[in-house]
This record gives C-alpha cells, structure tokens and sequence, in this order.
C-alpha cells in the first residue's frame, strides 16, 4: 500500500536501516527576540522555554552528560544504535561562534549520534556561522547536520502579528545559502494562527516546494501559558482549530506538498503543565490515527496535488 505520506522515520530507515530517536538539547542559548537585540517579549506564541520544554534541562551539564541523560530514556524502547542530537530550546546559532564550534563538535563527536539537527532563526546565520557549519559537515562526513528555521508563515501581516522579527526575504536567502552549501533545511510552519485559512496554507507549502527543502515540520498552533498568545486567546481575539478542522487542513497541505520533502512533524507536542488550548492535542497518537484514517477515506496522500 501507498504510504499516507513520507515522514522522517520512513527517511532515517531507509537511509540508516533503523529507527533513530532525536535527543532534544539545551545549549544555554537566547534569543535576539528576547535579549533586546531586537526585542524582549519574544514571539508571542512561544512560552519562557523558548520551545524547549522537552530539552534535556542544562543546570550546568555539558553536551556529552545531557546526550547520556537523553540516552537513558530511551533504554525501554526498541531503537537502533544512533541518535540525532536536536539542539532545540531557542535560537541555536546565536552565540559566538567559538561557543557554537564547541558544542556542535561535542555532540557530532559522540558515537551515538548520527548527526546534528539545528534549531534557529534565519537572521541568525551570519557568515561566520556558515563557514563553521561548512567546516563541520567537511570534517565529519559520516554525520549530518540540519538546520530547522522557524517561519512559520509566509504571510508578512502574519508575521509582524507573531512578532517574529524578519521579513520573508532573510528566510529566502538563509535558504539559499544553506543550499550552496548542501545543508538541508527544515522549514517550521504553523497551521491555525489568527486569520489564516487553507490558501495562506497553500502559500507556505508552495514556498516549501519551490525551494525544495529537504523537510517541513506542520504545526499546530497551541495556546501555552504565560504568553502574549495566551493573552489574546483570553481575550477572545484567538480563536482555535477543533481537531476535524486541523485535520481537514492537514491533509489539504499534505496533498500539495512535494513527495520528496520529508514532514518531520504534523502535530507537535505542547507540554500539559503549559498548554491551555487545543486540549485534544495531547492525545497524539489519536490525532495521527485519525489523520490515517481520513486520508484513506479520501485516498489522499502526499504529493498528490502537487504539480512541479
């Protein structure tokens, strides 16, 4: 039977021949949407974590003691031998980058870690961070490196709305650059944020399948506590996707998405203690069961709208 769509389990397996889990890290970054450079309030979506809740919390560990500590959580599970170390929590090239050289070292060093998958913002990929990611990937040929880059729409309203803090134009060339280099990139888009409907979903798709990034992780939005989102939502100025609207949205994207790009993530996890809104979120595999369900009642699957 035809797969629904082409996720990264279905890429890691066949390109490593087993099931490879990420270990998400905390590398102690910030962020210039929070540090003043540009702002101090952050996206308005993300929560005090900086989208790192499920990193390995630091409190003083290097790389190799939090990928230990990610190891150990998995001894119950049938896995491979190889992990991907996913520098989550904030904007991971942000820092100076003899620090950035030491930690991404670190863990491409580590015998567990196929490669590194790297966190960031597209305005934060200056020169000398380019070179050092072109550096690596040269030293360590058997290890990948990933760059995912939030831009969660296309929509430059939208984007102003969130807060985000760069035009489309600077995610367009981070592409291009990354691309040169032949680093893949994993773009990050949200479906559900105010005022957007299935054809601002068409247009992020469609910017995935022109530059041809190699994966797309598609987002829920979710309302988590302590955030100017959670404000709005209170306030009524938010109003939330049910769990058969996201689905239908869902599968619309998934439909016009390239067959060759890689969906690294269709629902997303928000922690309990902080999610406020969609509750029915938290049940993921449901989400995912139904999702299968509906595209094999609709014979839908990836790619089969998409027309090059």
């Amino acid at each position: 039977m035809k797969p629904y769509y082409y996720s990264l389990s279905d890429y890691l397996k066949a390109a490593y021949g087993e099931k490879i889990y990420k270990i998400a890290l905390d590398g102690g970054f910030s962020c210039p949407n929070r540090d003043g450079t540009l702002d101090t309030r952050g996206c308005i979506f993300c929560s005090k974590g900086g989208s790192g809740e499920f990193a390995i919390p630091t409190k003083g560990l290097t790389i190799d003691e939090q990928i230990a500590a990610g190891l150990s959580l998995f001894h119950e599970k049938k896995t491979g031998h190889r992990y991907i170390a996913y520098f989550q929590a904030y904007t991971n090239t942000y820092g100076p980058v003899s620090r950035l050289d030491k930690l991404y070292r670190e863990a491409l060093l580590h015998p567990s870690i196929a490669g590194i998958s790297i966190a960031t913002r597209p305005d934060c990929l200056g020169e000398e961070v380019l070179s050092l990611l072109d550096v690596l990937k040269k030293e360590f040929p058997d290890k990948f490196i990933w760059i995912e880059l939030g831009v969660q729409t296309v929509s430059e309203k939208t984007a102003s709305y969130l807060r985000r803090g760069y035009p489309l134009a600077v995610c367009t060339e981070a592409i291009t650059r990354l691309s040169s280099l032949s680093i893949p990139v994993i773009l990050h888009f949200i479906i559900g944020l105010p005022g957007e409907n299935k054809a601002q979903l068409l247009e992020d798709i469609h910017y995935a399948n022109h530059h041809a990034v190699f994966g797309i992780k598609l987002q829920l939005l979710h309302i988590l506590k302590h955030t100017d989102l959670a404000r709005e939502y209170e306030l009524g100025h938010c109003r939330m996707l049910s769990k058969e609207e996201y689905l239908d949205m869902l599968v619309y994207g998934i439909t016009h998405l390239s067959p060759a790009i890689t969906i690294h993530r269709l629902t997303g996890d928000g922690p309990k203690e902080l999610l406020l809104a969609p509750l029915w979120s938290l049940n993921k595999r449901e989400v995912l069961n139904s999702l299968h369900k509906k595209m094999k009642l609709e014979h839908a699957y990836q790619g089969k709208e998409f027309f090059a």
